[in-house]
């Protein structure tokens, strides 16, 4: 592969925000590191783009654009730690029952969605982080809605799966509407 010019990625690697300069001591600390470079890596994925080119989607019939990535992962924040964590019953923001993907279908370009999801994304991370700081041991399990139970340690393992799955899609998206490719 060819190294890629400064011009096309995020960030000067020397000076990447991700890299915390230091390696995290525990499995805790081990996985919140992790969610936290995945979360991150997220945003500067969306940084420096107009709501237009947030709500894009990607190709014909698919409404995934990085607009409704973030809708989405608002989303399963909520879902996993507002409802299965905290046992709260409100509601998910973009997921209704007439429309399960009502986070894409709803994704469009104007500057009050926009600034809406991405409210609701930096209060969802908030919360998670508070929620999880209230939870002494990786072990501790939560009821789902299925009736199984989830420790929190599979809990942080899947939510760092979910942010680098995205992550993924989130790479393509901004390739094809600015050519700018991940790192």
């Amino acid at each position: 592969m060819s190294e890629q010019s400064s011009s096309s990625t995020w960030v000067d690697p020397e000076n990447d925000p991700r890299d915390s300069g230091r390696s995290p001591e525990g499995e805790r600390e081990t996985l919140l590191d992790y969610l936290r470079a995945q979360r991150l890596t997220f945003q500067m994925k969306c940084e420096g783009l107009e709501p237009g080119q947030l709500a894009e989607r990607s190709v014909p019939p698919s409404s995934l654009s990085l607009l409704g990535l973030v809708r989405h992962l608002v989303d399963v924040e909520h879902q996993w730690f507002r409802q299965v964590v905290a046992g709260s019953d409100q509601p998910r923001p973009f997921r209704t029952t007439e429309d399960r993907d009502a986070d894409f279908n709803g994704a469009v370009g104007d500057e009050a969605t926009v600034a809406e999801a991405w409210s609701q994304w930096e209060a969802a991370v908030a919360d998670a982080g508070r929620i999880v700081e209230g939870v002494p041991d990786l072990s501790t399990t939560f009821a789902m809605a299925n009736g199984h139970r989830i420790p929190l340690r599979e809990l942080l393992v899947h939510m760092v799966e979910e942010y680098a799955r995205h992550n993924g899609h989130a790479d393509l998206l901004r390739e094809r509407i600015d050519g700018r490719t991940g790192q």
